[in-house]
């Protein structure tokens, strides 16, 4: 009976959120004016020893902050870089912080600033998360919990973004 119960309560509530309640919802996390959201990093592909962590940072009021550091168990360090073209070449750069500028939102994507993960010390999988440290100059550090999303998660094809995962 109580099986039976049980089953009725979870085909319910699926019938009544759809596909959207099932899947876990981009989390949020925030410390003192600073909100971090829509994180993800990028599945790692075959024995490669890097993957890359993207993410929106907003700083609230009339003051912005700097994102100084960033590390994770599943990496021997991270790294904040950007990418730059230089003689028609992408190349990153590694960066000591990213500004965050008040009222203002810092994305990090593909192709622009991100957090380079070196080292990883197993494969990121689909479907996944792994957990990041972030570290600000006064708002100090938080905690975010990154989904994995495919290789090909972030990549923009022709003129078309793809959807979020």
């Amino acid at each position: 009976m109580r099986y039976a119960l049980l089953r009725l309560v979870v085909l319910t509530t699926a019938a009544i959120c759809g596909p959207a309640g099932l899947v876990r919802a981009e989390q949020m996390a925030t410390i003192g004016a600073i909100a971090v959201h829509d994180a993800w990093a990028r599945a790692s592909l075959g024995q490669t020893g890097t993957s890359a962590v993207y993410m929106t940072v907003e700083a609230s009021g009339d003051q912005g902050d700097r994102l100084i550091g960033a590390a994770s168990p599943v990496a021997a360090r991270a790294e904040l870089h950007t990418s730059v073209m230089d003689g028609g070449v992408a190349k990153m750069r590694p960066l000591a912080a990213f500004e965050i500028a008040p009222g203002e939102r810092t994305v990090l994507a593909p192709g622009g600033p991100h957090i380079m993960l070196i080292g990883l010390r197993d494969k990121l999988v689909e479907g996944e998360a792994l957990p990041l440290s972030l570290t600000f100059e006064d708002a100090g550090t938080i905690e975010v919990e990154v989904p994995i999303r495919g290789v090909g998660g972030g990549m923009r094809h022709g003129n078309h973004q793809p959807p979020s995962n």
